[in-house]
């Protein structure tokens, strides 16, 4: 896990060299974005079983999972906006759930 989180943060900092918009402004689009791949996730849901008639099954379940780790990344990525140790505040957080959850 920790190759995934040095790349998330490789990636967080690519995208604040890219951005045009103040730090402030740029971690709100960050979670904005977040409802963004959400949504493409119910287009996908939305096309794979084909409840749309006027566009039919339009998306597979391999969509699907795309777009969920989309999702997944977004998020992590804008945690990392938000904490120098996104890696050690997700584990902290996915261990009250679990514990919370599982007994």
């Amino acid at each position: 896990m920790d190759e995934t989180w040095k790349t998330v943060e490789r990636l967080r900092d690519w995208l604040d060299a890219e951005s045009p918009l103040a730090p402030e402004t740029t971690r709100i689009m960050r979670v904005l974005k977040i409802t963004e791949e959400a949504g493409e996730v119910a287009e996908a849901m939305h096309g794979m079983l084909g409840s749309n008639p006027r566009k039919g099954a339009s998306h597979t379940e391999d969509d699907v999972r795309k777009e969920l780790c989309d999702v997944i990344l977004t998020g992590m990525v804008a945690l990392a906006s938000f904490t120098p140790d996104a890696a050690g505040v997700f584990d902290e957080r996915l261990q009250q759930i679990a514990d919370r959850s599982l007994g």
